[in-house]
């Protein structure tokens, strides 16, 4: 209690301490046009805590939405589990600097109702101040912010074909008027996939072997509408509302043949099919106000809001036995939902000549609800109409120095206070945990510019991974593979240090190396549990080290037409003392390598036509899962601007030359688990955007440290 009264004061102190004095004077906004000019900035900046990927004027936007994009920015890769990662380490994704509610798939499906038209740039943070709430690195996706009289926007339409067919339209408005901007952007999806998976589970105990390989064909229908209102009292007050709308309603089938042998006998053979139908719906609501004082580089930010998520789903399964003249169903109806409330004050102003300091706090407070209701003749031995119920309460306060030494050493120093309380149970069985800790996470940043062509960065960061709330959920959920899956109540929050080096010489190439350590970490664990292969989250003690060299480029030729830029990185594992201690037989070191490469050429013979090109090669190691294969993702695009009609024409080819094919193995204490997924991450899409009104946007309104080191929001 006494932590949320002192959370609480703080707040209010800094509303206090923030100065609202009216401005007579305003400021000129810089801007940018939108459509017909090419763009100032790089397409890639390279900065002290942050890679930007400068897309606003980008030909991968059009027809595109957020998650491709987001697929195609360097220094990020997406699994075949849609897992967003930063070199190789898993991410907190923020949008317009508001954290996101969303993981996994749901962030993937909620990124593609955002049309990549909206996209202003994509900030790779991989050394985040204490301003945010991160276990590891940030991603933050920065939107356009249109701010011209009267009403303008646009129109998409996209057809694209992988293995089956799928389509995406949406309509984007912004009016403005004096003092009032109104935002409203609508979409809908219908989407379509094919997927084929094989696996092979080994258990070391008697050679217990469970091979399967399976086809599931889907399909989702999504809606989605968001809605911003900013209102400028004055030129240094503004007050605003977002409103934010998804569902999605879709339906898969999955067909598997699976067999089990033991010692090399037979055990069990048997044909599954799968079918779900499911429902997911969410509302974001969010208040906000804002004081900027542009002159003496003032920022108080409150954000007051709240958000819901369900998710309806029926899966039934139908098993039939090949040596056996038995059938068995089993039907799974859950209605999982969650809500999320908060209240987060940002205060920003300057210190001392050359100073800057930031101070906030955020409370969260979390309820979630899991129920599990089973039926069928298979249904007997597992627990049936069980609701599992998580709750926490987050609240975090943190502060952050930058100053600036003899206009060449750039300093940030921070540190951010955590205390959480969660407690958790099952209702029909009884079991329970509650439980409380608190952190302190430091971080620091120094940058010296020996001159204008060379200078080099040194940060320290430490993080904190705590669990997702639905791997705590202990109710064990069959899988289209033959497995159970189940979370693990016992969970514990993994604490890693983080050493960032970054050498930039003559703005254009980058040197950097990242230095990784944990003594316990995190990893997915193979189980057998009443005769069920169960695979399972849990902590192992152990330390990990991990080392990472690269190195990129950033350059433009053809006045400035084609832009070009390249990096290359090496990864070095090692987890020989965690495998000894936890007795794993997996890798003891693993080194490999990944690239990526942006190129784009703007207007082509004069004619208003815009390529791109990414490829990206990619390895997919992540824990005690090693990859068995390297994928070579790629994308091509042409884009055709009809500058008087306000009209773009854009086709895509994606992956045509290689298709991905995700193959890793697990190792744990008990057993192998290796999987290999070939998705339709390939074919070709064609759009067509038209475009009214005035497209200018505001330019960049951060202060100045952000501005020139990152080292601010």
């Amino acid at each position: 209690m006494k932590i949320i009264i002192c959370s609480a004061a703080l707040l209010v102190g800094t509303m206090v301490f923030a100065q609202v004095k009216n401005d007579t004077i305003k400021q000129k906004e810089n801007q940018i046009e939108g459509v017909m000019l090419t763009a100032r900035k790089p397409t890639v900046e390279s900065k002290a805590d942050r890679t930007v990927f400068n897309v606003s004027n980008s030909s991968i936007l059009a027809g595109n939405t957020t998650w491709d994009v987001l697929r195609m920015t360097p220094l990020v890769s997406i699994d075949n589990n849609d897992a967003v990662k930063a070199e190789g380490e898993s991410v907190t994704v923020y949008i317009n600097d508001r954290k996101s509610v969303f993981t996994g798939k749901e962030l993937k499906e909620y990124l593609k109702t955002i049309p990549a038209d909206n996209l202003m740039k994509i900030e790779v943070i991989t050394s985040p101040s204490s301003r945010y709430e991160t276990a590891g690195s940030v991603i933050n996706i920065v939107l356009k912010k249109r701010d011209d009289e009267g009403m303008k926007g646009s129109v998409t339409f996209n057809n694209r074909q992988n293995a089956k067919n799928s389509q995406y339209t949406n309509l984007n408005l912004n009016y403005h008027k004096k003092n009032f901007t109104q935002t409203l952007i609508g979409s809908y999806s219908d989407n379509s996939y094919f997927q084929r998976n094989t696996s092979l589970n080994m258990l070391y105990k008697d050679n217990d072997t469970t091979q399967s390989s399976n086809e599931t064909l889907g399909r989702s229908k999504s809606p989605s509408l968001s809605s911003t209102s900013e209102y400028e009292l004055n030129d240094k007050n503004n007050i605003g509302v977002i409103l934010e709308y998804y569902q999605s309603k879709s339906s898969s089938t999955s067909d598997a043949d699976f067999l089990r042998t033991r010692d090399n006998a037979q055990t069990e053979s048997y044909h599954q099919d799968q079918d779900v139908t499911g429902r997911y719906r969410t509302l974001g609501t969010n208040v906000f106000y804002k004081y900027y004082d542009k002159e003496k580089n003032r920022i108080l930010d409150i954000n007051l809001g709240s958000n819901y998520n369900s998710q309806e789903n029926l899966n039934e399964f139908l098993k039939t036995y090949n040596d056996i003249s038995k059938v068995s169903q089993l039907g799974i109806n859950s209605y999982e939902q969650t809500r999320n409330y908060y209240i987060k004050v940002d205060y920003t102003q300057p210190l001392g000549k050359g100073g800057s300091f930031e101070v906030g706090g955020k409370m969260d407070f979390n309820n979630n609800v899991i129920p599990n209701t089973l039926s069928g003749n298979n249904a007997d031995h597992l627990r049936t109409n069980d609701v599992f119920h998580y709750e926490d309460n987050i609240n975090s306060l943190y502060a952050n120095y930058s100053k600036t030494f003899f206009e060449k050493l750039e300093t940030r120093v921070g540190v951010r206070y955590e205390y959480i309380d969660y407690k958790m149970r099952e209702d029909v069985s009884g079991t329970s945990r509650k439980d409380s800790y608190s952190t302190l996470l430091p971080n620091l940043l120094l940058k010296y510019s020996f001159s204008d062509k060379y200078d080099l960065t040194l940060t320290y960061n430490r993080n904190l991974w705590r669990p997702w709330y639905s791997e705590f959920n202990p109710f064990l959920v069959p899988t289209n593979d033959g497995t159970f899956s189940r979370g693990n109540m016992d969970l514990e929050p993994n604490p890693s240090h983080r050493v960032y080096m970054k050498l930039g010489i003559l703005k254009k190439y980058f040197l950097s190396a990242r230095y990784m350590y944990t003594d316990k970490d995190y990893w997915t664990s193979l189980a057998e549990e009443d005769g069920r292969l169960v695979t399972l989250p849990a902590n192992f003690n152990g330390k990990v080290q991990k080392y990472y060299l690269f190195a990129n480029t950033n350059q433009t030729f053809l006045k400035n037409k084609l832009n070009v830029n390249v990096g290359i990185g090496w990864y070095y594992i090692d987890n020989h003392d965690f495998n000894e201690i936890n007795n794993l037989k997996g890798q003891k070191y693993i080194n490999y390598l990944g690239a990526s490469a942006n190129l784009s050429y703007t207007n082509l013979f004069n004619k208003n036509i815009n390529l791109s090109v990414w490829a990206e090669l990619s390895n997919q190691n992540s824990g005690n899962s090693y990859a068995n294969k390297t994928n070579i993702f790629h994308n091509i695009s042409a884009t055709k601007i009809f500058p008087k009609t306000q009209m773009e024409v854009s086709l895509q080819l994606m992956n045509i030359f290689s298709r991905p094919n995700f193959d890793s193995t697990s190792y744990s204490q008990e057993g192998t688990s290796r999987t290999a997924t070939r998705s339709d991450w390939y074919g070709f899409s064609l759009s067509f955007v038209k475009r009214f009104g005035n497209q200018k946007v505001k330019g960049n309104t951060k202060t100045d440290v952000e501005k020139n080191s990152g080292g601010g929001k």
